[in-house]
């Protein structure tokens, strides 16, 4: 992964539908550089798909939160395979020190969030959790 790479990647992060021409303007290099290093890197698995990252005012009523889960023993890939499950576990990251997995949740509303929490708890394997919602966010 060079600069370059790098920095595409931080402009399609921003906007990933920027049109090549545009991220070659930027980049100061062709547009064939940026189509050659976009194809690249998807087909090397480096970018894995584009998406659509919603502003979070535009669901103004939805509960977002982190959870932190301490998993018992060597349960961690049961665990991780049954909070996939789960449609309020947008993402999943394995961690160092007290907790070894953080969730990112998103809820419809706090009954549908207090439901999940209860479910998500029950799960075998998990020792203890704790959870704070978010009450901004700002992406860079």
């Amino acid at each position: 992964m060079d600069d370059l790479n790098r920095r595409l990647i931080a402009l399609l992060r921003a906007d990933g539908r920027m049109p090549a021409a545009a991220l070659a303007k930027i980049l100061k290099v062709s547009r064939g550089t940026v189509q050659n290093r976009i194809d690249r890197l998807m087909s090397e698995g480096v970018i894995l798909s584009f998406t659509v990252r919603l502003h979070p005012e535009a669901e103004p009523g939805r509960v977002r939160a982190i959870m932190s889960i301490a998993v018992e023993g060597r349960r961690a890939p049961a665990v991780m395979a049954a909070l996939q499950g789960f449609p309020e576990v947008e993402a999943v990251h394995t961690t160092n020190g007290r907790w070894d997995m953080v969730a990112e949740l998103s809820a419809a509303s706090l009954e549908a969030f207090s439901r999940a929490l209860d479910e998500i708890r029950m799960i075998d394997g998990i020792a203890s959790s704790e959870t704070s919602l978010l009450l901004e966010s700002r992406r860079f």
